[in-house]
């Protein structure tokens, strides 16, 4: 294991620890409290998110690198990233947080399904990598669910500490995203141009329409519209973060990171206009979601 993906799978589960600071009971509670806006966001990301990135990969015809990249980034909806977007859109933050808290549990046990999928589907014979599922499991578990449960521990034990550092965390946790994908853009800066061309498309195209289909589901399911925005974000804004340690660090092939990266990118100009939207559209009586 090199330098890069120690220091990826540091940076991921400081992240996570980070997640955990904002946790509370609260937020478990909830999901038995509000199912139906649960549930629609659950299927949005666990089930319609993956199926709209193969059907997008089959429409765009994208090099295998980046197909495979492609759904490893849909098999890791959410994260941290989701919620700070929906709480400056005035969205529903409680629900936002409670959808990770629950697909940060459920996504454990889907992501190696969806990797190895992804690897049967895209990879020739003489190429094809055997992914151990329950190696897979339990290096996310201990990558996710270990940091996680230790900043709740935190959060309970010494709640104005846990408060002060809570912010400090988020920038950190930005700024090694940064440099990972600064790192990524120098090791693979040949390729970079192609690259570019081939995910950029594709991951704005997954983003935007996962978004819609996000949106659309909950005025369905006739949620309010501070929960309908949630959704829309919680759909079209994944974990960039843990897609990029899963292809670098898990699967040892920083190419299948390079979508990532791009989506990374991508994904703060178009979490900015949402955000915009959501000022406007619910504006200062939101409560985002904390009552």
């Amino acid at each position: 294991m090199d330098i890069g993906t120690i220091f990826l799978a540091i940076s991921l589960i400081i992240i996570m620890f980070g997640m955990g600071l904002s946790l509370v009971k609260n937020d478990f509670i909830r999901l038995f409290q509000h199912p139906k806006a649960i549930i629609v966001g659950l299927v949005n990301q666990i089930i319609l998110l993956p199926i709209i990135a193969y059907i997008l990969i089959s429409i765009f015809d994208v090099e295998t690198d980046i197909a495979i990249g492609i759904m490893i980034l849909a098999a890791c909806p959410g994260g941290p990233t989701s919620n700070l977007i929906t709480y400056l859109a005035k969205g529903d933050t409680g629900l936002s947080i409670s959808l990770t808290t629950a697909n940060s549990l459920i996504t454990i046990f889907t992501i190696p399904f969806v990797v190895d999928f992804a690897l049967t589907r895209f990879l020739d014979a003489d190429e094809m990598i055997q992914i151990n599922k329950l190696q897979t499991v339990i290096q996310i578990f201990v990558i996710v669910i270990i940091p996680v449960s230790l900043g709740m521990v935190l959060k309970r034990a010494k709640p104005t500490f846990a408060d002060k550092m809570n912010k400090p965390v988020k920038i950190a946790s930005a700024a090694v995203l940064f440099l990972v994908i600064i790192g990524l853009v120098i090791k693979k800066k040949e390729d970079l141009i192609p690259y570019l061309q081939q995910a950029g498309l594709t991951t704005l195209a997954l983003n935007i329409t996962t978004m819609l289909v996000g949106l659309a589901t909950a005025k369905i399911a006739k949620l309010n519209l501070a929960q309908s925005l949630t959704i829309s974000i919680e759909s079209g804004i994944q974990n960039g973060t843990m897609a990029i340690a899963i292809a670098s660090g898990i699967l040892m092939n920083d190419n299948y990171a390079i979508a990532p990266a791009v989506y990374s990118l991508i994904m703060f100009f178009t979490g900015g206009v949402i955000i915009a939207f959501g000022i406007k559209a619910l504006g200062p009586k939101s409560t985002n979601g904390n009552k």
